[in-house]
């Protein structure tokens, strides 16, 4: 999708799966691609936009997973969470390595390494303009990081949420197997969850449905595309209650 009209938002929240941080790696954290993406972040919030993070832990766990291998479920999800504060924090080094003032806040109490996530507080760091990283998930076993996000940016009374992935929107079968596969440039949140398709999982999409929040999918790993997509240019797929409030 490409538009010469400007798209503006004040406030966003940036949702990025932890496999988006494993670069070439089979676990962990890239350093080079976290160094890229807390680049882009760091254009965006200089640029006078208010940016807040949910970052995914499955580059080192993954609840479900676990599960499906015999691990009690909600141990699995408490892991995970645990995972999502190791990324949270790696981010948060890098970014203030770029000089931006940016905040760990965990569902999970956990002093020593992230402020406690309570909104108000939130709330008031997003209005100095600091990046604010939401930890933990929702501090809930059951509930995935996409819905934290979703959750976290309705709360912040975010403009628009953003996923940022390794693909270049939504398809309709994965690319990676299919190269006949057809990406969306725009989906509603009902076709979305009628066909099943691999945006976020469906109680954030119904959250997010629920609230009108437009959602945006991209390729994280494009140097300069949270930028880019910010302003209605290059490719990606958003997600509205309509298609006649896509533009």
């Amino acid at each position: 999708m490409s538009s010469s009209k400007n798209y503006t938002p004040k406030r966003v929240l940036l949702k990025i799966s932890g496999e988006a941080l494993l670069g070439r790696g089979a676990y962990g954290v890239d350093p080079e691609i976290a160094n890229a993406i807390a680049e882009d972040i760091a254009s965006v919030a200089n640029s006078g936009i208010e940016v807040c993070l949910v970052i995914g832990g499955g580059n080192i766990f993954r609840g479900m997973t676990a599960a499906a291998k015999g691990m009690d479920r909600v141990q699995g999800d408490y892991a995970g969470m645990l995972a999502t504060v190791i990324n949270a924090v790696v981010m948060n080094s890098v970014l203030q390595q770029h000089n931006i003032d940016s905040y760990i806040m965990s569902a999970i109490s956990m002093p020593q390494i992230a402020e406690t996530y309570i909104r108000d507080k939130a709330m008031r760091h997003m209005d100095k303009g600091h990046v604010v990283i939401f930890a933990a998930g929702t501090g809930n076993p059951y509930f995935t990081t996409d819905t934290a996000a979703a959750l976290r940016a309705i709360e912040m009374d975010c403009d628009l949420m953003l996923k940022g992935t390794q693909v270049d929107g939504v398809y309709d079968s994965d690319p990676k197997k299919n190269p006949e596969a057809k990406r969306y440039d725009t989906l509603t949140y009902t076709e979305a969850l009628a066909k099943g398709l691999n945006v976020m999982d469906a109680t954030a999409l119904s959250l997010a449905r629920d609230n009108q929040l437009p959602i945006i999918v991209f390729d994280v790993h494009e140097k300069g595309n949270f930028s880019r997509v910010l302003n209605n240019q290059g490719t990606f797929t958003k997600v509205v209650v309509s298609a006649e409030t896509a533009s």
